[in-house]
């Protein structure tokens, strides 16, 4: 009977075990190399096939992060140079994360008014409906 081939052992975790881990999915995880927004190359065995270690898994999560709030993909690429340049550029690193960090603070202060006025437009529905009257509440005319 011939032996069973052995997957490739090397220390990390495989592209399926890194998606579960990162919430992202595999298609992301290559998107991500691909695009250059990882800061170190992922790890191959020598069949080819990547290995995940936990300082990529902490990366990938930097930048799901930053995409989640807005992040364009060219910021993040630049800001994975940057780390990847080492020592150096730290002044230009923060000025990257600032001028997020405002452009998050003013999404938030938007979101912030538009729920200000649900908040109304549910307290008004809801004094109508107690009051019993809401029928008298404003619709456009048939």
């Amino acid at each position: 009977m011939p032996a069973r081939a052995r997957p490739e052992s090397r220390p990390g975790l495989t592209i399926a075990e890194a998606a579960r881990r990162t919430g992202v999915s595999v298609h992301t995880l290559r998107y991500y190399e691909r695009a250059g927004l990882t800061v170190t190359p992922v790890d191959r065995t020598a069949g080819g096939r990547r290995r995940y270690r936990q300082l990529d898994l902490d990366w990938i999560t930097i930048c799901t992060r930053l995409r989640a709030t807005g992040m364009p993909i060219r910021a993040i690429r630049r800001y994975a140079e940057l780390v990847s340049a080492g020592a150096g550029n730290e002044q230009e690193r923060l000025a990257l994360l600032e001028a997020h960090r405002a452009d998050v603070t003013a999404k938030i202060a938007e979101a912030l008014e538009n729920l200000t006025l649900i908040d109304h437009k549910i307290d008004v529905y809801r004094g109508r409906l107690a009051a019993g009257d809401a029928d008298r509440l404003w619709a456009p005319s048939a």
